[in-house]
């Protein structure tokens, strides 16, 4: 069963949901840094887009989203958004992982910024996704 097969609009999961059904060590690893290092809350939250509909988590600061995390199952995926500020340090980070960069490269611009979608598979994909967060929550508006 989907996860938006599993939590339908009208039945919301709590993060202990979220966590069983991901059934990742990765996905614990993520929440714990964002809490520990931003002192940020995951939010769950009901999104009717087209690209990923269903139930998500995310992490805002200071009105700045951070990040999204999308469950699925045994794995997640962290939408990230790039925009033009944040552009030569995150190529910087994602020049050291040569799938995140394809990705990045093949992410078109949309308003001024990409938009990555990242299946966080691994070890690598989650410390690469920490350096981005830590980019997007340092950058100036």
């Amino acid at each position: 069963m989907t996860w938006s097969e599993k939590y339908t609009q009208e039945f919301q999961p709590d993060l202990n949901a979220v966590a069983e059904y991901i059934n990742s060590p990765l996905w614990t690893e993520l929440l714990g840094f964002m809490e520990e290092t931003y002192g940020v809350t995951p939010k769950i939250e009901y999104s009717k887009c087209s690209g990923a509909p269903g139930w998500n988590v995310k992490f805002k600061k200071g009105g700045r989203a951070l990040c999204t995390l999308y469950p699925e199952k045994d794995v997640f995926t962290c939408l990230i958004c790039i925009g033009s500020r944040e552009v030569a340090e995150a190529e910087l980070v994602l020049s050291s992982h040569e799938a995140l960069r394809v990705l990045y490269e093949n992410t078109k611009p949309f308003n001024g910024a990409r938009w990555l979608m990242i299946a966080v598979t691994d070890g690598d994909v989650v410390n690469v996704v920490k350096k981005l967060i830590t980019i997007r929550a340092c950058v100036k508006k």
